[in-house]
């Protein structure tokens, strides 16, 4: 009788373990930058992942573009970042280099090796995530950026978008002064302005055409060739107003005056995303076909050329999750990325694939050729570990010399200093 009950006990604890195994729900808390368009398409991914995995869960949580690096480094410096995260590679990359994101687990996506990862990507794209012969990362996204042009206000002064659309920065300069509208010295209508902050990848290919580099070769010294670093500043401070007033750090960003149609801006810098952000903000603006894509500008005396850096959001797994975590992570991220139709279609997101790269879905969407055709003349936004700090002594440099008296010698010489001892240090 003794024993029987003994072997009830036990069977009664085998399954409780067993329930209790069974019965444990693995939460992931998935951080991304917010994307209206790309929101609905995720949020449809994890229903459908939670019911192929019940025992799973995800949450979502959205940041601004400009909050997110702050918020995720904030989580890590206290040990308690999220199981899957993106950013812009330039900001994410020091976590690779410190080891706080885990390599892609190639089990969990079905491959055997790197080599069979990288064979999917196109050539290069990959490269940013790769360190120690191991990759950290998988792409949601590779963006370049062209100039949109709204067709009307240039007839309105009298040139053909056409043809008269900017091939140079000189003529960018001169074309945005024949469609400045002011009252007083508040700008009421830009021509052009740029998107500021985001030096590493809209600006500092100006310093690159013209001849000049961020770093050496060898990574050990910042600013080469003054004389490249002295005209793009000067180009600025002609920009600003403290010159010909066409433009400043200091107004709404103008991609999103663009999407409005509102005559105060002409021209902005933006991806083939924004496509699919005017048709969900404008639609009228959208069907008017009033609207196009041209290339990055390229100096008149440029000894490269060189479009717009490239940056990609690459979704990361934190290295401090549980390995359980870590696996059902990377299954999941595979499981949204095997829909790069999706994500064109949906949000205008370019995800590397060379199967996406070679179907007609890609090659029929609007001006993605424009996009791909300057793609092939950009390298990506510099990757350094201390990256978001020399982007910061970027941007120090050239809103001192648009929005204060700083003469370009002053502003390259203080950033010259300041980057060199930033590189340095320990």
């Amino acid at each position: 009788m003794l024993k029987d009950k003994k072997v009830t006990i036990f069977i009664i604890i085998f399954m409780c373990m067993i329930v209790g195994l069974f019965g444990k729900t693995v939460e992931l808390i998935f951080w991304t930058h917010e994307d209206p368009n790309r929101t609905p398409l995720e949020e449809a991914y994890i229903a459908e992942f939670q019911k192929m995995y019940p025992e799973v869960k995800i949450t979502r949580v959205t940041y601004p573009s400009s909050k997110i690096r702050e918020v995720v480094l904030t989580a890590f410096s206290a040990r308690k970042g999220p199981d899957i995260f993106n950013m812009e590679i330039q900001d994410a990359y020091p976590y690779v280099v410190n080891e706080r994101v885990a390599p892609v687990d190639l089990k969990a996506l079905g491959l055997k090796s790197y080599d069979d990862l990288l064979s999917l990507y196109i050539e290069g794209t990959m490269d940013p995530v790769i360190y120690n012969d191991k990759v950290y990362g998988l792409p949601l996204e590779v963006t370049n950026w062209c100039m949109y042009l709204n067709k009307k206000y240039f007839r309105e002064v009298g040139l053909d978008p056409e043809k008269d659309y900017p091939k140079t920065w000189e003529d960018v300069m001169r074309i945005s002064e024949k469609l400045v509208i002011r009252d007083g010295e508040i700008i009421l209508r830009r021509g052009f302005d740029f998107r500021y902050p985001y030096y590493f990848t809209e600006w500092l290919p100006l310093v690159e055409q013209l001849g000049g580099s961020l770093l050496s070769e060898d990574g050990k010294t910042a600013i080469i060739n003054d004389g490249a670093w002295l005209k793009a500043l000067q180009f600025m401070k002609d920009w600003g107003p403290q010159g010909k007033n066409l433009g400043s750090p200091t107004y709404q960003p103008a991609r999103n005056d663009f999407n409005r149609d509102n005559n105060s801006v002409t021209m902005c810098m933006s991806g083939l995303y924004q496509i699919d952000r005017i048709k969900a903000q404008n639609p009228e603006f959208y069907e008017s076909g009033e609207w196009m894509v041209v290339p990055f500008p390229v100096f008149e005396n440029a000894v490269n050329d060189v479009r717009c850096n490239y940056y990609g959001h690459y979704y990361m797994v934190n290295a401090e999750s549980s390995k359980e975590k870590q696996e059902y992570a990377w299954k999941f991220i595979n499981f949204m990325l095997t829909h790069p139709e999706d994500y064109l279609l949906k949000v205008g997101l370019i995800q590397p694939k060379k199967t996406l790269l070679d179907s007609d879905v890609f090659k029929n969407y609007p001006y993605a050729n424009v996009f791909m055709s300057d793609l092939a003349k950009s390298h990506p936004v510099p990757l350094h570990p201390k990256g978001p700090q020399l982007e910061q002594l970027l941007k120090e440099a050239i809103e001192s010399v648009m929005l204060t008296n700083t003469t370009p010698e002053q502003a390259l010489a203080t950033l010259k200093k300041k980057a060199n001892e930033l590189l340095k240090e320990d």
